[in-house]
């Protein structure tokens, strides 16, 4: 191997230096001392200089120790959990009462709070039921409906009275005359005081299916009775359908109640008619709703008297 040996103080042009065996290497410049206000003051002997890291470790302690300092302070300004608080966590414990909403004079004592609700959250509330309106009944028609009108100057019961009728009067000597194959429905139960007849009813009265008495054209016969408390008591079957009962009847100086009401039980209807001078006939149209084996019960009464005989008249009962 050549050996290389540096040839001192010679140089070429170029800056290089000529070494043994004809090779050349560039030439090194010596290096300058450092300045000396870049030296530690007071280094120690045998020592180099501080280098730049010593500067950023000193920076880094200075950094911690704030990080230190903030954190204790922060760690002393927390509000302390009250005792008794459950130390499974957050959320768990009581809230303090009060140290939520400093000044606020409506927080008392907090209730306890429900378990997985975070602090200061407070169990929601189910929301109060609104109340169902209470069913209601359809409203129901009465049971007994009556109207009162005037009598046509003649009554044809055959026409009117399809499933029964029945006459009071006397006609040709007989007091009671019946629909011929009628339902035998209208049914007369009496009444107190005495009856009596008359034959000057304002009304004609005829049928052409009469039993015992078949046939009558007009007849202006009729049923009386006389004084206070004194009248006819009838009654017509129900059915369970809708009826419709045709009343014909009068007073004679008096005023008459007309009470209607079912056997059953239950409300009365009750219609007046007067006439303290003359006569006054009315037809009144009766409409009810019974079950099989109940019964409308009607009531004429002589219920004011302006004479010696004030009388309540009955002429005829239709049944449709």
């Amino acid at each position: 191997m050549a050996e290389v040996r540096v040839v001192e103080g010679e140089r070429n042009g170029s800056g290089v230096r000529r070494v043994a065996g004809g090779r050349r290497r560039p030439a090194v410049t010596p290096r300058a001392a450092s300045p000396a206000s870049h030296r530690s003051v007071g280094a120690t002997p045998g020592r180099g200089p501080h280098r730049r890291s010593g500067t950023h470790l000193l920076v880094g302690f200075l950094v911690l120790g704030c990080l230190v300092a903030l954190v204790s302070y922060l760690g002393a300004a927390r509000v302390p959990e009250p005792a008794g608080t459950d130390p499974a966590g957050p959320g768990v414990g009581g809230e303090r009462p009060g140290a939520a909403f400093p000044g606020n004079p409506t927080i008392g004592v907090a209730a306890p709070a429900s378990p997985g609700l975070r602090p200061r959250q407070r169990p929601t509330r189910p929301p109060t039921p609104t109340p169902r309106p209470t069913p209601t009944a359809a409203p129901t028609s009465p049971a007994i409906t009556v109207v009162g009108a005037d009598v046509p100057a003649t009554v044809d019961l055959t026409a009117v009275g399809g499933t029964d009728w029945v006459h009071w009067g006397p006609v040709d000597g007989v007091d009671v005359v019946r629909r011929r194959g009628g339902s035998g429905e209208i049914v007369d139960e009496g009444g107190p005081g005495q009856r009596g007849g008359y034959d000057a009813n304002p009304e004609g009265f005829g049928w052409r299916d009469g039993d015992p008495v078949q046939r009558v054209d007009s007849t202006m016969a009729g049923a009386n009775s006389c004084g206070v408390g004194n009248g006819f008591r009838l009654a017509v079957a129900g059915n369970g359908a809708e009826r419709t009962v045709l009343l014909y009847a009068g007073v004679w100086m008096a005023r008459g109640r007309l009470d209607l009401r079912l056997s059953s039980g239950g409300p009365t209807t009750s219609l007046r008619l007067e006439d303290p001078h003359t006569s006054h006939t009315a037809q009144f149209t009766v409409r009810f709703r019974a079950a099989a084996g109940v019964r409308l019960q009607i009531g004429w009464t002589v219920e004011e008297s302006f004479t010696d005989c004030g009388n309540v008249g009955l002429q005829a009962v239709a049944l449709r």
